[in-house]
This record gives structure tokens, sequence and C-alpha cells, in this order.
């Protein structure tokens, strides 16, 4: 059963902007660290951002700080992730992730996953 469902990419250029969505139909988001992950074939999933349940603190990678924003729209049960000036190494699976406790950036510490969705930059 799919617990998490993504939306959102799609093929852009280098320096635009993309909004990813992540929203579940069996899970109350607002209870749980929602994160997203994302994955080029042949690498490690690579941590990207991610936003606690309770307290709404955030945490970003490295390689996204600054240019990209995790947020929550709780009416609706999404999870955002407002992705700015796009570089072509953000070519990449963007999946999210969900947890209970605190936010983790670690793949193997989330319990649900969404089945990802394509992001691809040109240069």
């Amino acid at each position: 059963q799919v617990q998490l469902e993504e939306s959102g990419g799609g093929l852009v250029q280098a320096g635009d902007s993309l909004t990813l969505s992540c929203v579940s139909s069996t899970l109350t988001l607002s209870r749980y660290t929602v994160a997203w992950f994302r994955q080029v074939p042949g690498l490690e999933r690579e941590f990207v951002a991610a936003r606690s349940g309770s307290g709404g603190a955030t945490h970003y990678g490295d390689s996204v700080k600054g240019r990209f924003t995790i947020s929550r729209d709780n009416a609706k049960n999404t999870v955002l992730l407002q992705m700015d000036s796009l570089k072509p190494e953000d070519t990449a699976v963007y999946y999210c992730a969900a947890r209970i406790g605190s936010g983790a950036r670690i793949w193997a510490a989330y319990e649900f996953w969404g089945q990802g969705t394509q992001v691809t930059v040109s240069s």
C-alpha cells in the first residue's frame, strides 16, 4: 500500500524553480517528520530536507541549503519542497518519506516512502 505520493517533477532549465508536493491519503502528515531524499542511479540516496512534525524544525542538506525550502500545508495534508536556482546536479529522482520522531538525515530511519518523481535540470 502506497502511503505517500509525490508530484511536481519535470524537465526544467538551470536557474529555474520547481515545487514538489508530497501528499498522503492514509497518514496525517502533521504528526510525522517528513523528509525529501533524492537518488541518482548507482549512487546512495541523498538527504535533501526534513521538517519535524512537532515544532516544525527544518533541516537541509549542504548541497541545497539556501536554494530549497521545505514547508507544510496541513489543511491539504501536504508537504512541499520549493526548489529555486536549480542546477544540473540537482537532477535525480526525488522521494518523500515520513517517520515518527525527530528529523533524521539517514534514509533508513524513515518508515514510509513514496514512489518518487523525476526532476531533470538541463544546462
